[in-house]
């Protein structure tokens, strides 16, 4: 049985058992394309003139509004709000600030950086969460963490020098490209201590499709309220930012009709779809295979790309995805791993 009790083979499987199961990996592949496609939305909204920071902000705003609107819609939904704690409510609020982080230096890496490129950079993090979430308040033990951290820096390294020299988008926004896995990773680690979870089950269970809001409380709060919540929250610190940068975002007249297609595309497709989906999804096969299952993003991302923009990585960019995608698998279980002789005591996260 995996942890929301579903079962974890078909032979045994009730047939309303293996028909939530598939109903459940289709919601986590449809929702792992939808973060995919961020980038996909991004690229022509840039080229038709609009700044990353204008297209976050309509983003969060949309998806804000439509998490809202779901919310309300169900009396489940509205009684999980009231249930939340005010304590609950500030960790949030402050884990959706913290968010802003991740979401600005990947759009702003995007418009200079190929989608497909800084697909593969970005899945650097659930490596860099296994080794934090062993990392964070006990003795690092265990080396499949570490070789993992290994398989994706090299296969990152791989994808990065394969670049044509030519072709070599600016070290600017490589930087951000890298730095955005790396602020992700920590805000899963934050948000599972802030949670209340043991260090391990950071690795464990918040291992999810990149750009993923509120992926942490998927099993232990409504996702309803969680969304909400946290995406007004980096909706608000993106208006914010706008507003000290002296930034009219919100005027709809900075955005080219060409553009208003991509602009909903991320916020609908790739931010409120894509969450909702994504729990409904882990409420049924658990977040631990949920997160294995979305490892299917980065191809994603990469084919479309290839199709839709002529992004073509070499034979070496190909290696190191191979290598990235395979470091994430290693990464989750390597976070699962427990010691068949001597339990561990309950203070510590299971070996």
């Amino acid at each position: 049985m995996d942890r929301l009790g579903t079962a974890t083979t078909d032979a045994t499987a009730s047939p309303r058992a293996r028909r939530q199961r598939l109903i459940g990996l289709t919601l986590v592949v449809i929702s792992a394309c939808g973060y995919g496609s961020g980038g996909l939305f991004a690229k022509p909204v840039y080229a038709a003139g609009v700044d990353w920071l204008t297209l976050m902000t309509w983003r969060f705003l949309l998806a804000a509004v439509l998490s809202w609107a779901w919310l309300l819609a169900w009396p489940a939904n509205r009684r999980a709000l009231r249930q939340l704690s005010r304590r609950r409510v500030l960790v949030l609020v402050a884990l959706g600030v913290f968010f802003f982080g991740n979401t600005a230096t990947f759009y702003a890496a995007l418009e200079t950086v190929d989608v497909s490129l800084a697909a593969l950079i970005v899945y650097l993090y659930p490596a860099i969460v296994a080794v934090l979430s062993l990392r964070w308040g006990r003795r690092l033990e265990g080396r499949r963490p570490w070789l993992a951290l290994a398989m994706a820096t090299v296969g990152v390294g791989l994808a990065v020098g394969g670049i044509d020299a030519l072709d070599m988008p600016p070290l600017v926004g490589l930087s951000l490209a890298v730095i955005s896995p790396i602020w992700y990773a920590v805000w899963i680690v934050l948000a599972a201590r802030l949670g209340g979870e043991r260090p391990k089950e950071a690795a464990e269970r918040a291992v999810a499709p990149h750009d993923a809001e509120a992926v942490a409380d998927a099993e232990q709060t409504h996702p309803a309220p969680v969304a909400a919540v946290m995406m007004t929250a980096t909706c608000v610190t993106y208006l914010i930012v706008a507003f000290a940068a002296g930034r009219p975002v919100l005027d709809p007249r900075v955005i080219p009709a060409e553009a208003w297609l991509g602009v909903l595309g991320v916020g609908i497709v790739s931010t409120a779809l894509a969450v909702q989906t994504f729990y409904a999804g882990v409420r049924r096969i658990g977040a631990a295979q949920a997160s294995l299952v979305s490892t299917v993003e980065p191809v994603y991302t990469i084919v479309l790309a290839t199709l839709l923009f002529g992004e073509l990585l070499t034979p070496i960019q190909l290696l190191g995805g191979i290598l990235v995608i395979s470091a994430v698998i290693l990464a989750q279980t390597a976070s699962r791993a427990k010691p068949a002789e001597t339990p561990m005591p309950e203070a510590a996260p299971a070996g």
